[in-house]
């Protein structure tokens, strides 16, 4: 679903498998209400024609066939509500379902690209907030809509068949009701939008202050976080109490319209009772049509006001489905080689400076490639162009993989032969076992224990005491950084990808550590193309060649041995990090602490 789609359309997609129990709904709903339409009759039928003084003798000797027939009604009543209870919940849930299944499964194949560009607290409260206010849109002001429907016309042709002209007197004050609903929907709409919005701000703050608690705790940033918080929840408050403002003058004035109305109805239909115009049982069965009527249309204005709310949210849902998907078509090229070459690449994010200039560079399959650079310098950007997590536009250069340009490449192929460990490794909320299988769920406890020896976690994961059964705090909290890395390289590993991407994926982990991983790796990984991209030379050094990045450039390319025969950035860091890595020698070494 990439394009905009109206309204009504998108309630009819949502509503598949939901339709029946609408229709039912609709079916309880007629029913109740033409059976609570024969409760006045019945009540002007009794003051008329058994408690008056012509009353017809056989009902006044037998009122059990009056109180059978208002219990019959009650009760057939009852089924009624019940069937539209359950119906509307069942309908309700459905409606919802689908709603959250079609915008999760969006969300997920939605590029990079997108994502950078949008707030994850505003994504979940499209997902979850806007699809709540649709959904008590749908299954409570829409199926109003239609009892409302179902109450005027027949309330109508009840009073019409009483009295024609009081009828009329009572239709004077629906066009007012109507033309200020009106006025207020549009002023809600506007209120409510704004509302919406703050609300989405206030989510993104809570959602990054609980991801990022321990930079908040390291910094001491508690108080500017609060300050903050409190800042967008004064103004969320503040629109929500413009909104309430806003109601309690919408309902203030329409109780004072509608009881004029039913004043009116009341003071005229008494003046024609007592003239005779009208009989008793006929003036009270008709002031109780006309309250039937004049609350309906009186809560035309709520269901303008949630329509209000309804539309902005429908707006904000529309904008992720109408959002196009990464393309993920299985047709293409497939290559013979693994090897990748750069020519020419040049690459800015939307709206910014070039992060890469003009990059060439090859890499054979089967070989080891390092990456160094400074913060800023490119390296990511790099390995996200080569997984064609965003996209090379014409004119930037090419890449190829055995000689093939990646557009070409099935991008199904590209993600399941090219594995990843970023910098920051995202844990998931599950067990060790789950969080290594994660790309691989139908693994074996043997292959999952091999690949984790491979990063050299095994021995710290069985420490635990639920050993591969821990539960991993959010996003890995309870864990150490070097714990997370090792755990993430495991799950990469575990895909068996023949080109392995480490983004500064060794970091956390002490030097000790990080060569026993690349000894292993390179014993039983040696026909894998690997890229390294390392701040930390002693990772890089055993490398096939080397790439140093500098602003966007590439300033040197060559093997470890070449580059520090040269007095450029790579040797100017090899002296720096070599005597940084002696110091920490002679102090007893680094340590991959918590």
């Amino acid at each position: 679903m990439n394009q905009r789609y109206t309204r009504t359309r998108l309630i009819l997609t949502f509503a598949r498998g939901a339709r029946g129990y609408f229709f039912i709904v609709l079916l309880a709903s007629l029913a109740s209400t033409c059976l609570n339409a024969l409760i006045p009759r019945i009540f002007s039928f009794t003051i008329d024609f058994v408690l008056g003084v012509d009353g017809i003798g056989f009902f006044k000797e037998h009122l059990w066939v009056l109180a059978f027939g208002v219990i019959a009604i009650a009760l057939l009543n009852g089924f009624s509500v019940f069937f539209y209870r359950t119906y509307t919940a069942k309908a309700g849930e459905t409606f919802a379902k689908n709603m959250r299944d079609l915008l999760f499964s969006h969300v997920q194949r939605l590029p990079m690209k997108w994502h950078s560009k949008n707030q994850t607290g505003d994504i979940i409260q499209r997902c979850t907030a806007d699809v709540e206010v649709i959904r008590n849109f749908v299954v409570t002001q829409v199926l109003e809509v239609f009892r409302t429907v179902f109450l005027v016309v027949i309330s109508l042709t009840m009073m019409f068949s009483m009295n024609f002209r009081l009828t009329l007197t009572a239709l004077v004050f629906i066009p007012v009701i109507v033309a200020y609903s009106g006025v207020f929907f549009h002023l809600i709409s506007r209120n409510f939008t704004a509302a919406d919005e703050a609300e989405g701000e206030l989510s993104t703050v809570v959602q990054e202050n609980a991801t990022g608690v321990r930079v908040i705790r390291a910094f001491g940033r508690e108080k500017f976080e609060i300050d903050q918080f409190d800042q967008k929840n004064h103004i969320y408050a503040n629109l929500w109490i413009r909104l309430g403002t806003l109601s309690g003058l919408y309902w203030g004035i329409g109780d004072l319209i509608t009881g004029f109305q039913i004043i009116c109805i009341i003071v005229l239909g008494a003046v024609q009772a007592v003239s005779g115009e009208i009989t008793a049982g006929e003036f009270v069965a008709f002031a109780s049509y006309n309250t039937t009527l004049a609350w309906p249309v009186r809560g035309l204005g709520r269901i303008l006001s949630e329509m209000s709310k309804a539309g902005v949210s429908f707006d904000r849902v529309n904008y992720i489905l109408a959002s196009a998907e990464e393309e993920m078509s299985e047709e293409g090229q497939v290559p013979d080689s693994l090897d990748i070459a750069f020519h020419g690449v040049t690459f800015a994010y939307e709206n910014g400076q070039n992060v890469l200039e003009d990059i060439c560079f090859h890499i054979e399959e089967g070989t080891t490639c390092g990456i160094l650079g400074g913060t800023g310098s490119g390296k990511s950007s790099l390995i996200h162009l080569l997984d064609r997590l965003y996209e090379l536009e014409e004119g930037q250069g090419e890449i190829t993989i055995g000689g093939i340009r990646i557009q070409d490449i099935p991008k199904k192929w590209l993600r399941e032969h090219i594995g990843m460990v970023l910098q920051e490794p995202f844990l998931f909320s599950r067990t060790i076992r789950e969080n290594i299988a994660a790309a691989h769920p139908s693994a074996s406890m043997e292959e999952i224990r091999e690949a984790a020896k491979i990063a050299c976690v095994d021995d710290a994961i069985m420490s635990f005491p639920d050993g591969y059964h821990t539960i991993v705090g959010e996003r890995g909290v309870t864990l150490s950084g070097g714990q997370r890395q090792r755990i993430a390289i495991a799950r990469m590993l575990l895909t068996k990808s023949p080109i392995m991407i480490f983004d500064d994926s060794l970091s956390a982990v002490d030097t000790e550590t990080d060569a026993k991983i690349r000894h292993a790796l390179k014993e039983r990984m040696e026909h894998a193309t690997v890229i390294l991209i390392s701040h930390r030379i002693t990772t890089l050094m055993e490398a096939d060649k080397i790439i140093v990045l500098n602003h966007g450039r590439i300033e040197e390319i060559a093997s470890h041995g070449e580059l520090i025969q040269h007095d450029g950035i790579y040797r100017k860091i090899y002296d720096i990090q070599m005597n940084q890595d002696d110091r920490r020698l002679l102090e007893g070494g680094d340590e991959d602490g918590q």
